[in-house]
């Protein structure tokens, strides 16, 4: 048994398999993968040739584009850790050396702590694990004291209630569009 291309050989074949496989089929320069010949420049187009970043123009081989899309594109949209506003990745840095320095009034203790430290502040004041669990999240009204003067981060909270209200409003018109269209073949069957 000898082995041609991930695949095992009978000895006896090898002659007749090495002359089909020289006709039939030729290897890829590029990956060394074993393509048909009538489908080597469709191997090529398919997978290898380069191809813009809709994002960023930048020029990529076809089967590296999702990988730069998701991990290296300049332009692909990533969060900040401080607020979750999301952003493209090259204005990530700088904008998180805004925002990390900003600061928030720690609700255990009232004082205010700058969001890059914000974790550290945690476990030296407040060290145990619930309450660096309970004082990383954001503060209810409940939880704050009623100052006029304390400006109040709403970014991120009211993020959240914008998208639980949104995914409400969508299931509630999901389940009003069933009921209606569900009326409508009701109706329609009897007619």
């Amino acid at each position: 048994m000898l082995t041609c291309s991930q695949r095992d050989i009978p000895t006896l074949n090898i002659d007749l398999h090495f002359a089909h496989c020289s006709r039939n089929l030729e290897k890829c320069t590029i990956c060394g993968e074993m393509v048909p010949k009538r489908h080597a420049d469709e191997h090529y187009l398919n997978i290898h040739a380069p191809v813009a970043c809709s994002q960023c123009s930048e020029t990529i081989e076809r089967d590296a584009l999702d990988l730069h899309k998701d991990e290296s594109c300049p332009q692909r949209m990533v969060t900040c850790e401080y607020c979750e506003f999301p952003l493209p990745a090259v204005d990530l840095f700088q904008h998180q050396e805004l925002c990390g320095n900003r600061t928030e009034m720690c609700v255990q203790c009232s004082k205010y702590v700058r969001r890059c430290e914000r974790i550290q502040h945690d476990i030296q004041l407040h060290s145990s694990t619930e309450s660096i669990a309970e004082s990383s999240r954001i503060p209810t009204d409940a939880m704050v004291p009623e100052r006029r003067d304390i400006p109040r981060r709403q970014a991120h909270g009211s993020s959240k209630r914008r998208i639980l209200f949104t995914i409400a409003v969508t299931g509630i018109a999901v389940l009003l569009g069933s009921i209606f269209l569900q009326r409508r073949a009701d109706h329609s069957q009897h007619q």
